[in-house]
């Protein structure tokens, strides 16, 4: 199999190029004809938590419902009978009012994503690039390119020290 990217021989059933890293592992089905069907994007912002479609009026419902609830608070603290349990009417207000704010911003962005036009993606389009390098004589025969980790492991000079035998008596071990 050969990488579509930089057209280095991989090994059957490889996901990724072992020169350039491209991911491969569609490329067999893509040969037969049989590439998968892409499933339709699921809009999770288009329903709330019970399946009921975002509105607008929701949002500003929970919205001004949260202030009502911080406003009763605040009025319980500054009187008699409020005592101490003021304190509690904190949490659903500040509840409702994050989930209004949020419920608004996810609808701002459903319609903000629903009027924008589809991107088209420019690596399909390019045309392909002829090189400048003369092409091979179909005879040679060429040792395969190094793969990626063997690159990176040669960069970090994490290689591991190489003996060379025969040469000179100066490289043999004493």
């Amino acid at each position: 199999m050969f990488c579509p990217k930089c057209a280095a021989q991989n090994l059957d059933g490889a996901s990724f190029c072992r020169v350039c890293g491209a991911n491969v592992s569609l490329v067999p089905q893509a040969l037969t004809g049989q590439l998968p069907q892409a499933q339709e994007p699921v809009d999770d912002v288009s329903c709330g938590r019970r399946g009921k479609p975002l509105r607008l009026e929701h949002a500003f419902k929970n919205l001004f419902m949260g202030v009502a609830f911080l406003l009763v608070a605040i009025a319980l603290a500054f009187s008699r009978m409020g005592g101490g349990w003021w304190f509690w009417m904190l949490i659903p207000a500040f509840a409702m009012m994050g989930t209004g704010v949020a419920q608004y911003l996810r609808i701002k962005e459903r319609d903000k994503r629903a009027f924008q036009p589809a991107r088209i993606d420019q690596t399909v389009l390019e045309p392909p690039r002829q090189s400048s390098v003369p092409s091979r004589q179909t005879g040679e025969l060429l040792a395969p390119p190094p793969s990626v980790t063997e690159g990176t492991t040669r960069h970090l000079g994490a290689e591991a020290p190489t003996r060379h035998f025969g040469g000179s008596s100066e490289s043999t071990p004493k």
